[in-house]
Parts: C-alpha cells; structure tokens; sequence
C-alpha cells in the first residue's frame, strides 16, 4: 500500500521525519506545505519531494493521501481538523493539541471523516517500551516511577542574553511541559493508566514561561513523577521501581539501553539479583517505527486505535498541571 503524505513545518523535526519516511515501505513524501515558498523550496530539495506549496486549502486539494504536521503546537488542531475534513489521514506532532477539548474534536473529526488520526509520541512506537511493558512483572509489585527528561535547549542562551525566540514564547504552546514534560507523563499513562491525583509545580521565567517543572501522579499502589526541563540537563535515567528490582531507560524519547536490576535476594524466573541489559537493537532515528505504525493503521482502516485514548489522557493530566501552575497560552 501506497501513501503519499504532505509536509506541514520545514523545522529539524520535519527533516527527521522525511529521513525515516524514506526507509518506510509504503510511504511517500509527495509534497510540502510552507508560508514562504523559498523555505518550503529549500526543504523540499533537501528530501526530494516533488510539490511545494504556501496555499494550505490548495496543499490539501492536492492527490496526498496524509497529512504530518509539525507545525507550533497552538495550531495543530485547526491545521489537523482541515485536513481531516479533507478526508487526509493525519500524523500529528506531540503535544496532539493545547487542551482536551481541542484532542476530543480532532478525535470526533477523524471518526465523522473514517480517517487515521495518531500523534507522532515516539515512546508509543519504540520496540523499547514494549521490552519494559514485558519486563515489568520481574521486579514485583510496582511502588515508584521516576521518568525524567531534561534537554538545555539550543534556544535558551539568547533567552539568556534578552532574546526571546519561538522555542520561550509563552504564547505557541511551547510550555516545557507540553514540549519535554509530555515524553515523561505519555509514557507514564501509556503503562499504568490515569493517575488517582496529579500535584505539580512548575519553575516560571522571566516572561512566565514554563522551564521546567514536577508532576507528581498517585496510584493505588505506587507513585510516578514526571521531571522535565528546556533549561538544564538531566543526567539521571528514567527509573521503575518494584519490591523485587528496578528497570532503568535510559533516555525517554528515544531509548539506547534498557537495564534490569534486581535486589539482593529477589529470584526471578530467569536469574537472581543483578544487572541485566535488556536486548533489543536501537533505531538511528525512532520515527520510523510511528510511520510504520501510521501506514499499518491506514492499511487495516483502524480509526478507533488504541493510541487515541493515551493522547487523551496525557492531554487531560497537562490541562490538570497547567491548571495548578498558572500555564497559559
């Protein structure tokens, strides 16, 4: 099966996308959608696409059968819902929306339409997860998880120095905790479902802006943190604690080694206490397996996935933290 997709946004994401797609059977990279033609015609000739386009009603009119949108977050539910309408599938760039209302009218829409509608939450895809979702059951009963993502971002020196770019504009939905934070509390629902409470703070810049912040989220039997930042750098692994062991991730968004460690005394079917590399093969560029996901899903016309439920609580836990931490746009 063949599916032609169109571009919106010519960012380092998109070219990410573009360099996985190619590797995708199936997936065709057919055109790109711009505001200034010479930003859309530079990117199309870094990844060969043949159309390029500043006219969005005209980009969607074209013979692409999807749509992935990398656009600012504030505008991915009004770019997604035209494509919907325009009966295009649509892989859409994390955070799905900006609140929960936004997520269940692009959900309706991709139903009313019979469409694929997935974000683009990398972790979902990544064989990686599915060896901790498999691993979990080693290390006893679950009590605490510490899942931690903190980036500098290349941005933030010329915040430092006055400048405010795209990446600090407290206005495009670019809330540390809607641009990191989501790797963390996604990946958080996505294996142990809605929390029972959701206590967060959150540390303000100069312009309000959200830097970084905690999420703290209580479950019936353990307690999951999620620890995010755009202005410093962790160098912690993301940690699931049990009564018999722990397993450790070593980066969220993108896994290369994935540990388990029993404590002394525990036994496990396989082995007793100690450290256990977990075996799998990392991917040079982890989208590719959301693009293989995208094109299976609109292969078997499966409209009403299961991913759609884990943006929407991921979604729903963010409204709750931006309600506690003053987090507007």
């Amino acid at each position: 099966m063949e599916i032609k997709i169109g571009i919106i946004g010519t960012n380092f994401i998109s070219d990410d996308f573009c360099n996985a797609a190619v590797k995708v059977p199936g997936a065709v990279l057919r055109a790109v959608y711009s505001r200034k033609e010479e930003t859309g015609a530079a990117f199309a000739e870094r990844h060969s696409i043949p159309e390029v386009f500043t006219d969005y009603k005209k980009f969607l009119s074209s013979d692409i059968d999807a749509v992935y949108v990398a656009s600012p977050n504030f505008i991915h539910c009004s770019q997604t819902i035209m494509a919907l309408e325009h009966k295009k599938h649509v892989l859409c760039e994390k955070v799905m929306a900006v609140n929960e209302a936004e997520v269940r009218s692009m959900i309706d829409c991709a139903r009313r339409n019979q469409v694929v509608l997935l974000e683009a939450m990398r972790p979902d895809f990544d064989p990686a997860f599915d060896i901790v979702e498999q691993n979990l059951n080693r290390i006893g009963r679950l009590r605490r998880a510490t899942f931690e993502f903190c980036q500098y971002s290349s941005r933030y020196d010329k915040f430092r120095e006055g400048i405010v770019m795209n990446a600090f504009d407290p206005t495009l939905g670019n809330a540390a905790v809607m641009d990191i934070g989501v790797y963390c509390i996604h990946s958080l629902v996505r294996l142990f479902g809605m929390p029972q409470e959701i206590q967060a703070f959150s540390t303000k810049l100069s312009n309000d802006f959200d830097g970084s912040g905690i999420v703290l989220m209580k479950y019936e039997t353990m307690i999951a943190e999620a620890v995010y930042s755009k202005i410093s750098v962790s160098v912690n692994p993301s940690v699931i604690q049990g009564e018999d062991g722990s397993i450790l991730i070593d980066y969220i968004s993108k896994p290369e080694k994935i540990c388990l460690q029993l404590r002394e005394g525990a036994r496990d079917t396989l082995e007793g206490a100690g450290r256990e590399i977990l075996p799998f093969i990392p991917a040079d560029n982890n989208m590719i397996y959301e693009i293989q996901e995208f094109i299976k899903l609109i292969s078997e016309n499966n409209i009403a996935h299961k991913y759609l439920q884990y943006s929407l609580d991921t979604i729903r836990v963010i409204d709750e933290v931006r309600r506690q931490t003053c987090i507007d746009i």
